[in-house]
């Protein structure tokens, strides 16, 4: 056991251990302590602290500690500095007060309740006099630790007296303010938290954008923190960082957290309240907010949603050019900017004025996209890991269900869900009546798996408007027959993926696009979705008829952005749908103002430049290709034509096989039979039989028993010879 310590490096702390005074150590630094899980260790920095030992995951790196924003701040760190670690015995409080703003006495929550949820969230938790606490059930609500009995470290077990008090002391005052500057951003009863520490965010409250994160701090902090690096180079540090991507994804989250944790004044500046009717105002309020910063600096100004006084000057008017060109001056810097840095946050970059997108003024531009499964994982951890979920809750499973979800979706998706067990738990209380009956008992109180199913029928992801990047999970085993067809595939799509090196060693390149054609209901969708997940691959699919749009122009700007996103995405397949409906005969099309003819312009420029990205596959469905553009049709461009024809019956056995896979036969059915009596009967039709017949071995089931009582006899439920034949006779075959 080492009695001076141990040195270690700061790192951010996993999600769900934010605000729960943890501190997770390597293995090799929890033998040198001697500590184990749940004992308390000091972390020394510029200040003192103490957090419970937990061991950090398998695999993490060896030299570093992994705490939260709070015990960060009341250590007086800062993500990459260097502590001292060393362990310490503590005794059980027999009470603890803690300071809180001044507006918990104005709050409507007994104190009663507070001070309930303030001890649930401290169990077990080792504080220290001086101690800033946040608790999260309280809205983030800052608390400062005044007072322990006995004094020094102590432990909050079911037997301490937690109580909250109102900072009313000079000394309690200050405490507060401290943790309220340190953790929300302003202080209490004082400005609005635009100017000042940013309010309350930190990099624990971000989940899904771990490299983007990175991307910023590098721009930010080390400018701000160490000047002398890029002295000793000989360059100019970074002066503007852009943050651009769909709304909803983390854009100005960033932007707060990077500013909370970084020790610079903070000013937010919303578009729209620069701007003044009265000629020279709005310039002069852009010079106030660069003249503030540098007189605080190091200092972050942040733009939310610049594209409102930034967008090209061709297309404003008078007010806009001029805004734009004091902006542009005041980033050049006419005298030197000192250490401030801006960032930009936009959800339409493509309007801003170009002269600000160039090195200089915003030097690096970052996206931020919509996040795959293992962010969505991440996000879901932030907004429920103070939650009380019930046992069968599966959050991978909620991640895997949730394409297209942005962070401020999955938020809504938890408060849905929580609201939703809130009014299920009234309801069950009586509550309505008007008697008082519908008390919430709010220690019984979970959210469950229902809860949470309900609030996905409610809540719409919002980058469905986008074109999002999936995975599906069921490949060639839900696909009976069409072995050419899936060879194929395999070979266009899984070989450059696996067996990179032996194209390279051919020095060939692998086809860029490929068009599956054949009659309606064989599956041709089917098909480009379990080659993606044959492959493990993201796949975009696009409806042809969901790029057209009336204004000019904007058919083709959905064009590029499906190519854009794939890129983003890549290795992916993009997959048009009915693609007749956006690239027919340029020869050939009517009267429709040219759109066509551009669209499939565009189309083809964008193939072209999809050539070069070994990991981009465009695949097309389409069942009248000979109404497609010639030139799309071109080696180079969907160069592998692939019939996807009519089943023969081995091929309805096979789907036939695949559709029956978990449905009760019957003894008496000879698939082999009913595929013999499917001649002309596409996969869909196949498909529809099966559903038919199984729809009519249930009618039988609930027509035997009254009312719900059928559903006792589930497994009386047989699918029959005859209900086969009676479907055979209901669902006639496709007309192709």
């Amino acid at each position: 056991m080492s009695e001076d310590g141990v040195t270690l490096v700061v790192r951010a702390a996993e999600k769900r251990d934010a605000g729960r005074g943890i501190a997770r150590l390597p293995e090799a630094a929890r033998r040198a302590l001697g500590v184990l899980s749940g004992e308390t260790v000091v972390i020394e920095g510029s200040r003192e602290t103490v957090a419970k030992m937990w061991p950090a995951r398998p695999g993490a790196a060896a030299g570093e500690m992994l705490v939260d924003a709070d015990t960060r701040a009341n250590a007086g760190v800062k993500i990459g500095d260097s502590v001292r670690v060393r362990k310490i015995a503590v005794e059980d409080a027999r009470s603890v007060t803690l300071a809180g703003p001044s507006a918990f006495e104005r709050t409507s929550v007994d104190r009663e309740t507070i001070e309930e949820v303030v001890k649930a969230e401290l169990r077990n938790r080792p504080v220290r006099e001086g101690d800033r606490v946040r608790v999260e059930r309280l809205g983030g609500a800052a608390l400062a630790v005044s007072e322990t009995a006995p004094e020094g470290v102590v432990r909050v077990t079911d037997a301490t007296t937690v109580s909250v008090t109102a900072a009313n002391s000079k000394d309690a005052s200050e405490a507060v303010r401290d943790a309220v500057k340190s953790m929300t951003g302003s202080d209490d009863g004082g400005d609005d938290g635009s100017r000042g520490r940013a309010t309350g965010v930190t990099y624990e409250d971000i989940g899904g954008l771990d490299d983007e994160l990175d991307l910023v701090r590098e721009m930010i902090e080390l400018p701000l923190s160490e000047p002398e690096v890029f002295a000793h180079l000989g360059i100019e540090p970074p002066k503007g960082v852009l943050l651009h991507g769909p709304p909803g994804t983390g854009k100005t989250l960033i932007a707060k957290a990077v500013a909370n944790e970084v020790d610079a004044s903070f000013t937010t500046i919303s578009g729209p309240e620069v701007l003044s009717k009265y000629k020279g105002e709005s310039e002069e309020k852009l010079r106030e907010v660069f003249q503030s910063a540098r007189e605080n600096a190091p200092a972050i100004i942040f733009f939310d949603e610049i594209d409102s006084i930034a967008s090209k000057r061709d297309d404003g008017g008078d007010l806009e050019n001029r805004v734009v060109g004091q902006l542009l001056s005041l980033m050049d810097g006419l005298d030197a900017r000192g250490d401030v840095v801006v960032i930009g946050a936009t959800n339409r970059v493509d309007s801003l004025d170009p002269a600000l997108r160039r090195g200089g003024r915003f030097d690096r531009e970052i996206e931020i996209g919509v996040p795959n499964e293992a962010g969505r994982r991440e996000i879901l951890d932030v907004h429920t890991r103070r939650m009380p979920l019930a046992e069968g809750v599966d959050i991978d499973r909620l991640a895997s269900r949730t394409h297209g979800f942005v962070g401020a979706d999955l938020e809504s998706l938890a408060k849905e869900a929580a609201m939703t067990a809130l009014r299920r738990v009234r309801r069950e209380g009586g509550g309505g009546s008007g008697d008082g009956g519908g008390k919430v008992a709010v220690a019984d109180m979970t959210v469950t798996r229902a809860d949470f199913e309900s609030a996905m029928a409610t809540v719409e992801p919002s980058a469905m408007r986008e074109y999002v990047a999936e995975q599906p999970t069921e490949g060639f085993e839900g696909v009976g027959g069409l072995d050419d067809v899936k060879r194929t595939l395999e070979r266009a799509v899984t070989w450059p993926l696996t067996y990179a090196p032996l194209f390279e060693a051919a020095s060939t390149d692998p086809p860029t696009g490929l068009l599956l054609h054949g009659p309606p209901g064989t599956g041709k969708t089917m098909l480009a979705r379990a080659i993606a997940a044959e492959s493990g691959v993201n796949f975009i699919h696009v409806a042809g008829p969901e790029l057209l749009d009336r204004y000019v122009g904007e058919s083709e700007k959905s064009v590029r952005e499906v190519f854009d996103r794939a890129r983003q995405a890549a290795p992916s397949i993009v997959f048009f749908d009915e693609i007749d409906a956006i690239a027919t005969d340029r020869d050939s099309a009517g009267s429709d103002s040219g759109v066509s003819e551009r669209v499939v312009s565009q189309l083809l420029t964008e193939m072209d430049n999809a050539a070069d990205n070994p990991n981009l596959v465009v695949l097309a469905a389409t069942n009248r290709r000979d109404a497609l553009d010639p030139a799309l049709l071109r080696p180079g461009r969907l160069e592998t034509h692939v019939e996807v024809p009519a089943p023969d019956i081995e091929a309805r056995r096979a789907i036939l096989d695949v559709h029956v896979r978990d449905k009760p036969l019957g003894t008496d059915v000879d698939l082999g039979d009913v595929a013999t009596h499917m001649d002309g009967y596409t996969g869909a039709d196949v498909a529809a039989v099966c559903r038919e017949a199984a729809l009519r071995a249930i009618q039988d089931v609930a027509d035997a028993y009254d009312g719900t009582e059928a559903n006792e006899h589930a497994d009386e439920v047989r699918i029959t010879r005859a209900h086969f034949d009676a479907a055979l006779e209901s669902v006639s075959p496709t007309r192709v």
